[in-house]
């Protein structure tokens, strides 16, 4: 028969504890992890199997005991920890979102929304094809492989131990928030600066010609034109996408360092 003493089964509890809490606030933030079409079920599987193949390959846990304040501190601070590297990657998704909302907007589309499956609530149809495509980048560049690979240094980086967060840093993850305005400004800036040029042409018609009824004439055109500029604008798509990853995942390198 097996007997474990105490301090055996205390390493054994906790070596796998806080590993599981870093995954498991990765999970509940990350794109395509956090989907809300994922089964709950499913992510916690997940997470418990990455946490589990991630044991050999990590620093030696420290020897706490579960049921404690320290314990409780760690717990709190792996789970943060797992929350900022997920949102951090989300709000890279969040960019192509709001540059779909500003193409759906200057085409007529704004009113036209679907349920985005990555985060549960309505969107642009526009937006939700910006998003689909991206996900599928994400996953044709292996950004999960990336995302798990980030993961397991992020243990080397910033080793389980009771730590209190840090401002600067905090104050890094509120200022990313800018990135996503800007970088969805740039996404639309092509297709939104030619729907305004038709728009324009669409004036100057109206001018030259009071009898044609712009609103019925104009609505299918600048639809029309803002898929024609989409067409457009998706091959580029692929080069920004990959810049913004790079830059969110040194962002988390970054703060893991510091």
């Amino acid at each position: 028969m097996l007997q474990f003493a105490a301090t055996e089964l205390t390493e054994l509890v906790t070596s796998l504890m806080w590993p599981l809490l870093r995954v498991g606030g990765l999970f509940m933030t990350a794109p395509v992890l956090a989907a809300p079409s994922l089964p709950v079920r499913v992510k916690v599987l997940l997470a418990v199997l990455i946490a589990w193949l991630l044991l050999p390959v990590l620093p030696p846990m420290p020897a706490v005991d579960p049921i404690s304040g320290e314990a409780l501190l760690i717990g709190v601070h792996q789970l943060l920890i797992g929350l900022a590297m997920g949102f951090i990657l989300q709000l890279v998704f969040a960019v192509f979102v709001i540059g779909g909302q500003s193409i759906a907007m200057a085409m007529g589309l704004g009113f036209a929304s679907a349920v985005d499956p990555q985060n549960g609530v309505q969107v642009p149809v526009v937006s939700q094809a910006f998003l689909i495509m991206v996900t599928l980048l994400f996953l044709a560049l292996n950004g999960h492989l990336l995302l798990i690979e980030l993961l397991a240094d992020s243990f080397r980086l910033l080793p389980v131990g009771v730590m209190l967060p840090d401002a600067g840093q905090l104050w890094k993850i509120a200022l990313w928030g800018s990135y996503m305005f800007a970088g969805g400004l740039l996404v639309a800036l092509p297709a939104v600066t030619g729907l305004l040029l038709v728009n324009i042409a669409f004036g100057v018609a109206a001018r030259a010609a009071p009898q044609l009824n712009i609103f019925a004439v104009g609505f299918p055109v600048m639809i029309l034109a803002g898929f024609l500029l989409m067409l457009m604008v998706f091959p580029g798509l692929g080069d920004q996408f990959g810049r913004m990853m790079l830059d969110a995942f040194g962002l988390i390198r970054q703060l893991l360092v510091t």
